[in-house]
């Protein structure tokens, strides 16, 4: 009887936990939703870790064993073999110096630009803030092209750059190399510093300055005991986040290094896949995942132990601005040449190219519209004007169709996150599917593009070769955006408190019903953030692309760089101000939309 009742009870509480289920069926959503990005992010990434010793079908007779066994080959020929100072440690030092020398040339000149915006009587700051923050939407290879379409030398054939073409003689190292790489990503990454640096500069009380002045405090001191110490958090959070941003860097590099063999590691990783050599293609991906992951884990531990000593200023905080005086002219000037340089010089540049027959003639006759719109140009494979060449269209269409799917695919995913984060009953799962939605964030797009080539080149089980269709690049950009989608969902759902759908569900309405009706109604603002922000940065971006696209596939990103590859530069330059002109419009309607501008905490 005893044995019966306790049968009796199990049956009864598991049909009460169905019923349960049937109306709030969070955990099995999470644990779904968990399976699938374990085998989207994870299992990527561990597959290309495990090539790094697994032996390639094509390396048996230098592996001395067959085809899927364990091996040090690869990672001794990186390290330790006559070719490695070639292969891997001429690459690591560059990409290393130009991490290196970027983020603290950035972090000079964007936190001088700061402090002048936040802190200063600096005239026209609404202005001057809004139009330095534009390079942070704009593609970095965009500023790349403009600087080539300057500065381009006889060394790789084709037109000469405008100077050249003016009977100016300039070297490689101006031209290609360490030198144009480092001013580029300098340039991409001071509008980053303005905006870490600043928005700290503008939350901390100026009232701690004007007590260590009136304790007679010189400028020198109150700077270096009470302003740094107060914004090293903010600080270092921008010299790690920009650093490993640049070690995974691969469009820069790959138009102004290679055409004098500077090589970085991302360049080298997408050589070794373009000859095949995938286990050497895992070695620069492990490091560059190693770098990525090692500095962002720094950067996540500074803010945790930045938190205990964080001064935040409330109702009597005040916010004074230090008189410029007979400096004021200069300072002005500085910032207005910094707006010119970064942002008027390089799109007037690319505008320019694409209506010039020939670079550096300001003459009526050289100029034309032949090559957005004309017909029978005298090349190979571009014969009209990108508006009227079906190539162009194809990679329009394609961009729309994958970067806009996938977009609203990471928007809903992440919403459901959210929602599973903030509602599901066990909060190991919780956890559990906030870490893995966010590991993306922590690996380079250049190495999570070969990761992910690792896995969907070849068939598992029911699920064929993905590697030449759209699914693969669909899948890609899916998991890549998931940090921003789960992290815009977790916050939207945070903010949503539990009654109104409980009321809900009290008055008999299904999970689904309750999700149409109150949760994307709700939400429906922070989904179309959520969706816009993922597709703005899958229109600009490169590294996913360059490794999965093929030309059936060709995106805008990938089609404007083979036209660079053609040497088409007036075609490539066109093709890359839609992009810029998209990326610009989307992050308008995305300020519109949240009615909260990037630059917003600068202007007041």
């Amino acid at each position: 009887m005893i044995g019966f009742d306790t049968t009796a009870g199990k049956a009864a509480r598991l049909r009460h936990r169905f019923a349960v289920a049937r109306q709030d069926p969070t955990l099995a959503i999470g644990l779904v939703l968990l399976a699938v990005f374990c085998a989207l992010i994870v299992a990527p990434v561990c597959t290309i870790l495990s090539d790094i010793f697994v032996t390639q079908a094509g390396d048996t007779a230098r592996t001395g064993g067959e085809a899927g066994s364990w091996t040090g080959y690869y990672l001794g020929r990186a390290l330790f073999s006559r070719m490695s100072q070639i292969l891997f440690w001429t690459p690591l030092w560059n990409t290393l110096a130009v991490a290196g020398l970027s983020t603290a040339l950035a972090l000079g000149i964007g936190t001088g630009l700061a402090w002048l915006l936040v802190r200063s009587d600096l005239r026209g700051r609404r202005w001057l803030s809004t139009a330095l923050i534009v390079p942070f939407m704009l593609p970095a290879w965009t500023f790349a092209l403009a600087w080539t379409v300057l500065f381009k030398n006889a060394t790789t054939g084709g037109q000469p750059g405008w100077f050249e073409a003016m009977g100016l003689q300039l070297p490689d190292w101006i031209s290609y190399g360490a030198v144009p790489t480092i001013v580029i990503m300098v340039l991409n990454y001071i509008p980053f510093v303005i905006l870490l640096v600043g928005n700290a500069l503008k939350r901390m009380d100026s009232q701690l300055e004007e007590a260590g002045r009136m304790l007679g405090a010189g400028r020198g001191t109150i700077a270096l005991r009470i302003v740094v110490p107060l914004m090293r958090p903010a600080v270092m959070s921008a010299c790690l986040l920009m650093f490993a941003d640049a070690v995974g860097e691969f469009s820069v590099p790959y138009v102004l290094g290679l055409p004098v063999h500077f090589e970085t590691l991302a360049t080298s990783l997408y050589r070794a896949i373009g000859t095949q050599q995938t286990g050497m293609a895992a070695v620069f991906a492990g490091v560059i995942m190693l770098v990525g992951m090692v500095t962002l884990g720094i950067d996540t531990w500074m803010m945790r132990e930045a938190r205990r000593f964080a001064t935040i200023g409330g109702k009597g905080a005040m916010e004074r601005r230090r008189t410029l005086g007979r400096w004021h002219l200069p300072a002005f000037g500085l910032v207005l040449g910094v707006v010119l340089v970064s942002v008027v010089v390089p799109l007037g540049v690319l505008a320019l190219s694409t209506v010039m027959i020939l670079p550096g003639r300001f003459n009526a006759a050289n100029f034309t519209l032949a090559y957005w719109i004309g017909t029978g140009l005298d090349t190979v494979a571009l014969k009209t004007g990108i508006l009227r060449a079906p190539e162009f269209w194809a990679a329009v269409w394609n961009s729309v169709r994958i970067v806009g799917a996938a977009s609203l695919m990471a928007g809903l995913a992440g919403l459901l996150v959210g929602y599973v984060v903030t509602r599901v009953p066990v909060r190991a799962v919780g956890v559990a599917l906030r870490q893995v939605t966010f590991f993306p964030y922590l690996v380079p797009g250049i190495a999570f593009a070969a990761a992910f080539l690792s896995l969907f080149a070849v068939p598992h089980g029911p699920i064929p070769a993905l590697y030449g269709t759209p699914y693969i690049l669909l899948l890609a950009l899916v998991a890549d955006q998931m940090p921003f989608a789960s992290r815009a969902g977790i916050a939207a759902m945070t903010q949503l408190g539990r009654e109104v759908e409980e009321s809900a569900r009290i008055a008999g309405a299904g999970w689904l019903h309750r999700m149409r009706a109150i949760i994307v109604s709700i939400q429906k603002g922070a989904l179309v953030s959520a969706v816009l922000m993922p597709f703005i940065s899958g229109i600009k971006g490169v590294s996913l692309f360059i490794i999965l696209a093929v030309p059936a596939t060709d995106v805008l990103t990938t089609y404007s760089l083979r036209l660079i590859d053609y040497n088409y530069t007036q075609a490539a330059n066109a093709v890359v101000l839609m992009i810029a002109l998209i990326a610009l419009a989307g992050t308008i309607v995305i300020n519109r939309l949240t009615r909260n501008g990037l630059a917003q905490g600068l202007e007041s």
